[in-house]
C-alpha cells in the first residue's frame, strides 16, 4: 500500500489551514480540489471518500482520516521529525491536545450560536459554557505568548491563528491586541503565507 498522502480541499474554507500545515511539514502528496460552490462535496464520488462531506479529509495508507482537530494530529504526529506536535511523554503534550481539542468542542460551536444569533443552550448543556468564559480562557492563553504553548510553536498554532484571522475578518472573535499579534505572528510565517497564496489563487480560478 502507498504512503503516500491524499488531501482533499476546498479553497477558502477550514482545509485551508491543512494546506498551511502540510507547508509547514514539508510534506509531499496528492491535491483532491473540491468546489463547493458547484456542491461536488456532495457528489457520491466524494462522500465514497468521507460520507459526511466536509473538507478537509486525507487518505494515508488506505485510511480516511476527517475532523480538522483530528487532521491536525494525525499530520503532525506521522511526521513528527518536523517538531509540530509534542511527544507522549513531553509535559506539553497535554496542553497541545488541550487546545487541539477546545478549538472543535468549544470554539465552534459558540461561533455557530453567535454567527447564528441565537441564545446559547444553559451552561449545563452547552458545551462550551458560556461564550465569555470561552473568550476569556482563549485570550488569556494567547496572552500569555508568543505561540499557545509558550515558545514553542506546534501544529496547533496553524490550526488557531488560521482561525482566528478568518474569525476575526468577520467580526465573529473581538479583535484584542493579544489576537491581533497572535494571528499576525502566525501568518508571517513563509510555510503559511505561501499556503494563503495558493489558497487565494484556488479560489481566483473557481471564482473565474
Amino acid at each position: 500500500m502507498s504512503d503516500r498522502l491524499t488531501f482533499y480541499y476546498a479553497p477558502y474554507s477550514r482545509a485551508g489551514g491543512t494546506m498551511a500545515l502540510l507547508e509547514e511539514l514539508g510534506v509531499d502528496y496528492d491535491l483532491k480540489v473540491l468546489n463547493l460552490s458547484k456542491q461536488e462535496s456532495r457528489d457520491a464520488s466524494y462522500l465514497a471518500v468521507n460520507p459526511m462531506g466536509k473538507v478537509p479529509a486525507i487518505v494515508h495508507r488506505g485510511e480516511l482520516v476527517s475532523e480538522q482537530p483530528a487532521v491536525y494530529i494525525y499530520l503532525a504526529d506521522e511526521f513528527s521529525e518536523k517538531g509540530l506536535a509534542p511527544a507522549i511523554g513531553d509535559p506539553l503534550r497535554g496542553p497541545y491536545l488541550r487546545w487541539m481539542v477546545f478549538y472543535g468542542s468549544c470554539f465552534e460551536p459558540a461561533l455557530t450560536d453567535m454567527s447564528m444569533q441565537r441564545e446559547p443552550a444553559p451552561p449545563s448543556r452547552c458545551p462550551y459554557g458560556d461564550t465569555e468564559t470561552m473568550f476569556r480562557t482563549l485570550i488569556d492563553q494567547v496572552s500569555k505568548g508568543p505561540y499557545l504553548l509558550g515558545e514553542r510553536f506546534t501544529a496547533a498554532d496553524v490550526l488557531w491563528g488560521q482561525a482566528l484571522a478568518w474569525t476575526v475578518s468577520f467580526k465573529l472573535v473581538p479583535e484584542t491586541p493579544e489576537i491581533r499579534a497572535y494571528i499576525d505572528r502566525v501568518i508571517s510565517r513563509p510555510a503559511i503565507a505561501r499556503a494563503r497564496e495558493k489558497d487565494a489563487a484556488f479560489a481566483a480560478a473557481q471564482a473565474a
